[in-house]
Parts: C-alpha cells; structure tokens; sequence
C-alpha cells in the first residue's frame, strides 16, 4: 500500500466514511484511532461508505500511545493549520503515515509541539477560513502524495 490515513479521535462518521471510501479507491490503509465520536455501526458511517466499507484495511487502536507503539519505527507526517510547509512540501514515499486530528480541534497540542519538523498544512487563502472539512483535507493530501509518487492512473 502506498500511504496510510491516521485519524486521531474522529467525530464525525459522514467523514470517516467517505475517507474510508478514498482509502479503499486510493489503495491506502486507514488507522482509526480511539475514542470515536460514534459507533462503528453507525448507519452515517456506513452510508458514507457505502458498501465499500468491508473492503477496507482497516486497523483501529485504543489510544495514540497505542498507534504509535505499534509503529514505532514508521515514517510520519502531520497536518494541521499550525504547520508552516505547505503539503506540496511533504517527502512522500510508500507506506508513510500521514497523521490527521479530529474535527474539532485537530491534533494534540503536545503532538504539534513535538512534531514541529513533520508538520504540514494545506494553505487556505482566505482569513474567514480556519480549516477545511476534515474528508476534503485528507483527499488533498493522498492525491498530491500520489501524484508525487506516480501513483495515479491514467483513463
């Protein structure tokens, strides 16, 4: 697999679906990381996910101490709005962890202030925006990985 999705403590299940959905059509895995903001079975999840969502890998963890005790040795990248590199800036290459908070207040503070050197953010030209809608952000930043790595196909 070419990349890997990381939500921290997703809230809303629309999103989770429909990123869901982009990992399964961008040949990515998802690591959905506790605790939620709904139930897994939740219809809006699934609904979002439409019944793509058993095709999915999937790997859901406790906590974030969790996820990356188990990835320990992995390559990561995070985004929020308090980056200061663009994600056209990420060094992207297979199998690397792109890192994204929840809806509400994006990743942990103490997350942001030891990640400084991996911290990316997609740039919103207008100051009435704080951030975009967590599925758009993540859609952003797989497809621009993709197209770094050569990733996409042509129709």
């Amino acid at each position: 697999m070419p990349l890997n999705i990381v939500l921290i403590e997703p809230e809303i299940p629309n999103n989770t679906g429909n990123i869901g959905r982009l990992a399964l059509a961008s040949g990515s895995k998802l690591h959905l990381v506790k605790p939620f903001g709904f139930e897994l079975s939740d219809s809006r999840l699934k609904r979002a996910g439409l019944d793509y969502w058993q095709h999915l890998d999937v790997h859901i963890y406790e906590s974030i101490e969790g996820f990356f005790n188990v990835h320990k040795n992995a390559k990561f990248v995070f985004l929020s709005s308090h980056g200061s590199s663009p994600h056209w800036d990420i060094p992207f290459q297979n199998d690397l962890f792109m890192v994204f908070g929840k809806e509400s207040v994006g990743l942990p503070k103490p997350l942001i202030e030891q990640q400084q050197q991996q911290l990316y953010k997609i740039p919103i030209n207008n100051e009435h925006v704080r951030s975009l809608n967590l599925a758009n952000a993540v859609s952003i930043v797989v497809f621009e990985g993709l197209r770094q790595l050569g990733n996409i196909y042509d129709y």
